[in-house]
C-alpha cells in the first residue's frame, strides 16, 4: 500500500544500469547499458525527458520474470534434462516429489510489478510533454511486459486476480474494494492475447531490434499463450479444474485458440523479416554459435541482454565450462543426461539407442571415441559437448578407465589419474582416468559423460572470474515461431502445412529426408521441441500444458535395462523419472583387434537416488497461505 503523500509524487528508483540494450528508441541500442545510475526522480520530471523514460522502462525489462536461464543453471537439472554435477545440488536428484509451491509467481512482489507498470501506463497516457511516436511506443512497451507478466502467472497458477488500473488504499479501514478474485484461466489468456494484438502495430516493425518490444515479439508471445491454452483446452481433464473456471480450459475453445497461434506465427513468417540461423557450414557448430552470435542474427526476435566491463555480466561459462581446459578452476557442473543426448535421432530419421552392444549383448567397439555419436542430428553436438570434440581449441578428455580382457576396470577418483604399474603387462605410469572425468561423485566432472555446449561462450576471458560473459538469453526466436505454427497446424487437422514449417529447421540439423504428413504425429511434435529447445526453459511448461508431466515423471525407477530399451525411444510418454549417463572405456588387450579402442557403457550416478514424481496437484502451483488469508475472494488450486 501507499504512504500518505505518495498520490501526489510518486517517486520511481531507477536500475543502476539495466539488464537490457535498448534499440532505437531515442539513443542507439547499446547506449542503455553504458548508463550510470540515476538519482531518485519525482514521475513528472521524469515523464518530460524520453531518456529518464527509457531508463524506467529498462528497469521494467529487467524484472521481467524467467524460470530457467542462464542465470541459473541448476534449475536446468530439475527434471530430466542434465545432472548437477555439485555436491550441493545432488538433492536434485534425490527428491521424490516436486513440492506444490515449486515454480510458484504469485506474491506482493508480483503484483507490486503489476502496480508499477500500471502506474507507468497511468502516468504516460497522462504526459504531454514527449513526442507522441515516442510516448506511444513506451507505452505500448509497457503493456507487452504486463502481458508478458500476467502469462507468466497464467501457465504457473491458473487465472489470478485481473488488476490493469493503480489502486489505492483510502484508509477508511475497509480494504474490501482493493480485493479482486481470481479471472478465469480463460480471461487471462485472452486479456494477454488481446494485449499483444492491440500494441503489435504501435511497437517498431524491426528485426533489428532484439532486446526490446517489436511487433514480431509481440506475435511471437501471443503465438506462444494461444498455443498453450489450445493445449491446456484439448488435453485437460475434470480433475484439473474449478466450479469458476480458475483452472481449466472448455475444450471447445482448442480450435479457436490454435487458430489464433497459427495467424500470429504466420503473421510473423509470411514478414520474411526472420530466418533460421545459417552462418556456418558446420551444421553443429552452426547451432552452437546460434546462441552466442550477437552480431546480425536473423533468428533471435527477443532477447535478454548483457554487455562486458558493465555489472550486467552473467556465469554461465564459469560455472559449465569444460573442467580441464577452464580458464579458472571453475566448470563441470551442467551434465547433460543421456536421456537427453539420446533423443537426438539418426539422419534417416530413425531412433537408436546409444547402449554400445550388438544383439547378442557383446560390447561394441569404436576406433575413435566420437564414432558412436556418427550421423546423428548435428544439433546433438551443438547443444553437447561429446567426449572427444572440443571447446575453445582444446579437446574435451572424458573417459571412465580402462578395461582389460578380463572384464576388470581400471579407473581413478580425481580428474586424470596416473597411476603405476596397473596393466598387466606393462608397469609403466599410465593415464587411467579422463582430465574430465566421469569419476562417480566427483563434482563438476562429467558424471553423465557429456558437458553442456549451448550458451557456453567460446570467446576468450568468458571462462574467468574476472571477465565473465554477455552472451544473451533468448527468449524468443524464429525457430519456435515456426514449431509453433507447425503444431497449431497439426492440432488443426493440417498435417502437410505442420510438415512445410517443420522441415527447414530440421533440415538445418542435418535431417534431409523431409518428414512427409503421414509422419508428422503428437509424438513427433513433442520430440522436435524436446532436441531443439533443450536448455532454453521450455521442457516444464510443454510439458504441463499437454498434460504429460505426470506420465512421463511419474515416481517410477528405472534400471539401465529399462532405460536402455529403445523401442519407445520417441514417444511422448516415454518414463524419464532419473538421469542416467554413458560412459566410454578404453579397451586394452594387446594383440586383439579391439586393442585401444572404446567401449561404453550405460550407468545411473549413485546421486541419483530418487525418481521425480509429478503429482497432478503440481500442474497449478499453490498460492501463498499469506495471499489466502488476505483475500477471502481467492479460490484455492485443485489437488493439493
Amino acid at each position: 500500500m501507499k504512504k500518505t503523500n505518495q498520490m501526489k509524487k510518486i517517486i520511481y528508483a531507477f536500475a543502476a544500469i539495466s539488464v537490457l540494450s535498448f534499440a532505437q528508441s531515442c539513443k542507439k541500442d547499446s547506449e542503455f547499458l553504458d548508463k550510470q545510475p540515476t538519482s531518485t526522480l519525482p514521475i513528472e520530471a521524469v515523464w518530460k525527458d524520453p531518456n529518464l523514460v527509457l531508463t524506467v522502462v529498462g528497469d521494467l525489462y529487467d524484472r521481467f520474470p524467467d524460470y530457467q536461464t542462464i542465470e541459473a543453471w541448476w534449475a536446468f537439472t530439475d527434471f530430466d534434462e542434465g545432472f548437477a554435477s555439485a555436491g550441493g545440488d545432488y538433492f536434485r536428484h534425490q527428491n521424490l516429489e516436486y513440492g506444490y509451491d515449486a515454480w510458484r509467481y504469485w506474491d506482493m512482489g508480483v503484483y507490486g510489478y503489476i502496480r508499477d507498470l500500471n502506474m507507468f501506463i497511468k502516468r504516460g497516457q497522462e504526459s504531454t510533454a514527449l513526442k507522441a511516436e515516442d510516448r506511444d511506443r513506451f507505452l505500448a512497451e509497457a503493456r507487452f511486459i504486463r502481458a508478458g507478466v500476467y502469462f507468466e502467472m497464467v501457465k504457473r497458477m491458473g487465472g489470478v486476480p485481473l488488476v490493469t488500473t493503480v489502486l489505492d488504499y483510502d484508509y477508511s479501514g475497509d480494504p474490501s474494494y482493493l480485493q479482486f478474485p481470481r479471472a478465469k484461466e480463460t480471461e487471462i489468456y485472452d486479456f494477454v492475447i488481446s494485449e499483444l494484438e492491440a500494441v503489435k502495430t504501435i511497437l517498431p516493425d524491426n528485426a533489428g531490434i532484439q532486446s526490446r518490444a517489436t511487433k514480431a515479439a509481440a506475435l511471437a508471445m501471443e503465438a506462444r499463450a494461444a498455443l498453450y491454452a489450445g493445449s491446456i483446452a484439448k488435453y485437460s481433464n475434470s480433475q484439473l479444474t474449478l466450479p469458476g473456471g480458475e483452472v481449466g480450459i472448455p475444450s471447445a475453445l482448442a480450435n479457436g485458440y490454435f487458430t489464433k497461434a497459427l495467424a500470429a506465427a504466420k503473421e510473423i513468417i509470411d514478414g520474411g523479416k526472420y530466418s533460421l540461423y545459417k552462418k556456418n557450414p558446420n551444421l553443429s557448430e552452426n547451432f552452437a554459435a546460434l546462441f552466442t552470435d550477437k552480431g546480425n542474427n536473423p533468428e533471435v526476435i527477443f532477447a535478454k541482454d548483457f554487455k562486458l566491463k558493465t555489472n550486467k555480466v552473467h556465469g554461465f561459462t564459469i560455472d559449465n565450462q569444460p573442467r580441464s581446459s577452464a580458464e579458472e578452476a571453475q566448470g563441470g557442473r551442467l551434465n547433460p543426461s543421456l536421456n537427453l543426448v539420446q533423443s537426438f535421432e539418426k539422419l534417416d530419421n530413425t531412433y537408436a539407442s546409444l547402449a554400445s552392444v550388438d544383439v547378442n549383448g557383446n560390447p561394441v567397439y569404436y576406433a575413435n571415441i566420437t564414432d558412436i555419436f556418427a550421423d546423428r542430428d548435428a544439433r546433438l553436438a551443438g547443444t553437447v559437448i561429446l567426449p572427444g570434440t572440443q571447446f575453445k581449441g582444446k579437446t574435451v578428455d572424458i573417459w571412465a578407465g580402462i578395461q582389460l580382457a578380463n572384464g576388470s576396470i581400471i579407473t581413478g577418483d580425481n580428474f586424470g589419474q596416473i597411476k603405476d604399474k596397473v596393466l598387466p603387462d606393462n608397469q609403466a605410469a599410465v593415464q587411467v582416468v579422463g582430465k574430465d572425468g566421469p569419476v562417480d561423485g566427483l563434482e563438476f566432472s562429467a558424471q553423465s559423460g557429456f558437458y553442456v555446449r549451448k550458451y557456453l561462450d567460446p570467446a576468450t576471458g568468458s571462462g574467468q572470474i574476472g571477465t565473465r560473459s554477455d552472451v544473451w538469453w533468448i527468449r524468443y526466436r524464429y525457430a519456435e515461431v515456426l514449431l509453433n505454427a507447425a503444431e497449431a497446424a497439426f492440432e488443426l487437422g493440417d498435417p502437410a502445412t505442420a510438415a512445410n514449417y517443420i522441415k527447414p529447421v530440421r533440415d538445418r540439423a542435418g535431417l534431409t529426408t523431409a518428414l512427409t504428413p503421414a509422419q508428422i504425429t503428437f509424438d513427433r511434435i513433442v520430440h522436435e521441441r524436446k532436441v531443439e529447445f533443450a536448455f532454453e526453459g521450455h521442457e516444464l511448461w510443454d510439458m504441463k500444458r499437454w498434460r504429460l508431466a505426470d506420465k512421463v515423471w511419474n515416481g517410477n525407477n528405472m534400471s539401465a535395462a529399462e532405460f536402455i530399451n529403445a523401442t519407445n525411444i520417441g514417444s511422448a510418454t516415454r518414463t524419464s523419472t532419473q538421469v542416467f549417463g554413458l560412459w566410454p572405456y578404453k579397451y586394452y588387450n594387446p594383440g586383439n583387434a579391439n586393442h585401444l579402442k572404446y567401449i561404453f557403457k550405460v550407468i545411473k550416478p549413485s546421486r541419483v537416488t530418487a525418481a521425480h514424481r509429478f503429482r497432478i496437484g503440481n500442474y497449478y502451483s499453490s498460492i501463498g497461505q499469506d495471499v489466502l488469508n488476505g483475500n477471502p475472494k481467492i479460490v484455492r488450486n485443485p489437488n493439493q
